[in-house]
């Protein structure tokens, strides 16, 4: 049991770390995608 412990704390962090990067490299790349399907409308206005 105290193995399991172990290794929760051990892997554990790095998973909630790499969820919360994913997260925000999500809505970045929403916001970007959003950017982009704009462009060739911007463009057109000239």
């Amino acid at each position: 049991m105290e193995q399991w412990l172990t290794v929760i704390s051990d892997v554990g962090f790095p998973i909630v770390v790499t969820l919360y990067l994913l997260n925000r490299i999500e809505s970045k790349l929403d916001t970007l995608n959003q950017s982009i399907q704009m462009l060739p409308s911007q463009l057109q206005k000239g």
